[in-house]
């Protein structure tokens, strides 16, 4: 039986999703608009 796909692991997921990596990307992406739309919403949490 395989393993499971899903290991959290709490580094790479602030290095992936987070707010600053968020901002990292905006300059090459839409993240930063991601972002935007989320405080527009009214979203508690932002980034991962």
């Amino acid at each position: 039986m395989p393993k499971r796909t899903f290991q959290p692991n709490t580094r790479k997921r602030k290095k992936k999703h987070g707010f600053r990596a968020r901002q990292k990307q905006a300059k090459k992406s839409n993240a930063s608009n991601a972002v935007k739309r989320r405080r527009t919403k009214g979203r508690k949490r932002l980034t991962a």
